[in-house]
C-alpha cells in the first residue's frame, strides 16, 4: 500500500504522540513506585512486644508525615513491611535475603547488637557483590560501640547513642550520688551486655574510684524464667545500686524480681520502660528505676511531639510511641532522599552524611560522617507518676527527665576507618 504524501506527517505525529504517552505512563508508574522498607526485628517470642511496637511506630510515622501528604520525590510513598527475625542473627539474614528479593531498598533493625552486626556484615557484602540492588541499613537501637567503631561500614547508620556514650551519662549521674558506694552489674550474655559491664567498670573507676564493683554477671538472653538465684546474689553483695542493659522480657523479670525481694536501691537501666514494663513496675518502681535514653521524656511541651503522640494513641489506644528515635531516623531518611533527589541507597547515604535535622521535640541531631553515628542530647529519667503528661502503658506512670547531657558533651572518639564504595 502506498501512502499519500499528505498522510505521512499525520502518521509521524500520531507515532510521536503514542511514544510520548507511553513514556508518560511509564514515568508516572516509576514516580509512584513505593520505596520499600523492611523492618527486621522480633515479631514473635519473648521479645515480640519490643519488635511489634517499633514496627507500629515506623509504619504510622511513614503515613503521618509522608504517605498521607503525597510521599517523597513527587509522589513515591514508603511501604513498610515487618519481617520476623525471631531475635536470631541467622534468621535475620534469611529475612534480609527475602527482603532484597522483593525489591527492598531500606532495612530498619535494632534488637539487638548481634543481629545488627550480622545484618551490617551481610548488607555490606551484598552491596559490594550486587551494585544493582544495594540496600541501606538504618540501625535504630543496637548499641554495641563496635558497630560504628572497628566494624563500621558505609551502608550502616546508627540513630541511637552507643553503649559507651550512654554509660558516660549514666556513670556521671551515679557519681553525683554520695550514697552509692557498691554497684552490681548484671546483663544479657552477648556483645551488648559485655560492653555495658566493661564500660561501667572503667568509667566508674575514673569518676568515683571509691565505688566498689561487687558483682559483674551475665545471664543467657531470653532464657531465664526465674531470676531468683541472680537476685539472691545481688542482695547478699550489699550493693546499693544496680546497673543493667537488659531489655524486653529480661528487663521485666529482673526489675520486678529485685523489687519483690525488697531491695530498695536505684536500678540504672537502658530499656526499663514501655511495652508492658512500665505497667509491671508500677508503684513498686517509683523513684527507683532510672533509664538513660535519647529523647526528652516528661514533661513534654513540644507541640509536634504532643500532636504526633495524640494521633498515634487515637489509632492505637493501647500502644505508646516507645522509641521516638525511629521517627528521627525516618525523618532524616526522607530529608536525605529529597536532598539527593533519589531513592538509591548510595545517593541517600551520601546525602545523610553530616546531615542535621530538627526532631519532633525541637532538638537538632547530627549524623557524623566519619562513622555514621548520630549525636543528640542524652537524658537520665526516673520512673514516676509525678510531673508527667504522657504516661506509658496507660498506667499513669512514665519517665520524668532529671539529668540532661548536651549533645556536644556526648561526642566521643571513634576507631572507624570507613571505606567508601566507588559508584
Amino acid at each position: 500500500m502506498t501512502l499519500l504524501p499528505s498522510a505521512v506527517p499525520r502518521l509521524r505525529l500520531l507515532a510521536q504522540m503514542a511514544t510520548a504517552f507511553s513514556l508518560g505512563v511509564s514515568g508516572l508508574a516509576f514516580a509512584q513506585e513505593p520505596i520499600k522498607i523492611a523492618f527486621i526485628d522480633p515479631q514473635s517470642g519473648v521479645f515480640a512486644a519490643t519488635g511489634e511496637s517499633g514496627y507500629m511506630v515506623l509504619d504510622f510515622a511513614a503515613d503521618y508525615f509522608y504517605n498521607d501528604k503525597g510521599g517523597v520525590l513527587g509522589g513515591r510513598k514508603f511501604e513498610v513491611t515487618a519481617l520476623d527475625n525471631k531475635n536470631s542473627a541467622a534468621e535475620s539474614q534469611l529475612q534480609l535475603r527475602r527482603a532484597i528479593s522483593e525489591g527492598t531498598q531500606i532495612v530498619f533493625s535494632g534488637n539487638g547488637s548481634a543481629v545488627a552486626s550480622a545484618l551490617s556484615t551481610a548488607i555490606e557484602r551484598h552491596n559490594r557483590r550486587n551494585p544493582e540492588s544495594q540496600v541501606l541499613f538504618i540501625n535504630y537501637a543496637a548499641v554495641d560501640p563496635i558497630l560504628t567503631g572497628a566494624d563500621c561500614n558505609f551502608w550502616h547508620f546508627r540513630f541511637d547513642a552507643h553503649a559507651d556514650m550512654k554509660m558516660e551519662a549514666m556513670t556521671s549521674h551515679i557519681a553525683k550520688n554520695p550514697d552509692i558506694t557498691k554497684v552490681y552489674i548484671i546483663g544479657q550474655d552477648y556483645s551488648f551486655g559485655k560492653a555495658v559491664g566493661d564500660a561501667a567498670i572503667s568509667m566508674l573507676a575514673a569518676k568515683r574510684p571509691d565505688i566498689e564493683i561487687v558483682g559483674n554477671e551475665l545471664h543467657p538472653i531470653g532464657q531465664v524464667k526465674d531470676f531468683t538465684p541472680y537476685i539472691t546474689k545481688i542482695v547478699s553483695s550489699g550493693a546499693n545500686a544496680v546497673i543493667t542493659g537488659n531489655w524486653g522480657a529480661d528487663m521485666v523479670a529482673l526489675g520486678r524480681g529485685i523489687m519483690d525481694a525488697g531491695l530498695e536501691v536505684p536500678i540504672y537501666t537502658f530499656y526499663a520502660a514501655y511495652d508492658g514494663i512500665t505497667a509491671t513496675l508500677g508503684e513498686a518502681g517509683k523513684d527507683q528505676i532510672y533509664v538513660v535514653h535519647n529523647d526528652f521524656a516528661n514533661p513534654v511541651t513540644a507541640p509536634q511531639r504532643l500532636e504526633f503522640t495524640a494521633a498515634y494513641k487515637a489509632k492505637n489506644p493501647h500502644k505508646d510511641v516507645t522509641q521516638p528515635r525511629i521517627v528521627n531516623a525516618l525523618m532524616m531518611l526522607a530529608t536525605a532522599i529529597e536532598k539527593a533527589g533519589s531513592a538509591k541507597p548510595y545517593d541517600i547515604a551520601m546525602a545523610m552524611e553530616d546531615m542535621r535535622i530538627t526532631t519532633m521535640t525541637g532538638e537538632e541531631i547530627w549524623m557524623r560522617p566519619d562513622d555514621h553515628q548520630v549525636f543528640q542530647n542524652l537524658n537520665i529519667s526516673v520512673h514516676t507518676n509525678e510531673g508527667i503528661n504522657i504516661d506509658a502503658d496507660n498506667s499513669g506512670f512514665a519517665l520524668r527527665t532529671e539529668f540532661v547531657v548536651p549533645r556536644e558533651e556526648t561526642i566521643t572518639q571513634s576507631s572507624c576507618r570507613m571505606t567508601r564504595p566507588q559508584q
